[in-house]
């Protein structure tokens, strides 16, 4: 039986080993450029608001949140194009037959990738709960309630409704 050490050892990254990295990383690029946009539009309606009369307390948390949000969306497009670029550099080292370097930029490109991801989730963990504070002046929440907690209020809510 062949080790988990000895199953690496024998395998071959080719072109096509490396290209499928790019339809990945070029779909994750563009879901992280929709994110910037909508924040963008954000920043400038809050901008806005800011200007006409709003100055409140609340709006400068708002800020707050946006710039930390900008800055992770910022490190998630560098990690995303830092892993295109190893992974362009895997495909130049798999033509001129350099295998060490192939290795280690696909391994590069790979860990880019994921870094990129990692920083999206804490992206969308900052995003979702700047919407929660959103909505906290709206409804009260139960944050100890699980989700089939929530879900059997709401249904009792609509039945309620058609009473």
């Amino acid at each position: 039986m062949q080790s988990f050490f000895d199953f690496f050892a024998d395998m071959n990254i080719t072109f096509n080993t490396a290209a499928l990295l790019f339809p990945a990383i070029s779909l994750i690029m563009l879901a992280y450029t929709n994110r910037f946009l909508a924040l963008a539009a954000l920043v400038r309606s809050l901008h806005a608001k800011y200007l006409e009369h709003n100055k409140s307390g609340i709006l400068h948390g708002q800020i707050k949140n946006l710039r930390y949000r900008l800055k992770l969306i910022k490190q998630m497009q560098a990690m995303g194009v830092l892993s295109f670029v190893t992974c362009i550099v895997c495909m130049y080292c798999i033509y001129i037959e350099h295998i060490f370097l192939v290795e280690l930029t696909f391994a590069l490109s790979l860990l880019f990738f994921a870094m990129s991801l990692i920083i999206s989730l804490i992206e969308i963990q900052v995003s979702n709960k700047a919407l929660e504070l959103e909505l906290s002046d709206m409804e009260p929440t139960d944050d100890d309630s699980s989700l089939v907690d929530y879900i059997k209020r709401k249904f009792d809510k609509k039945k309620k409704g058609l009473r």
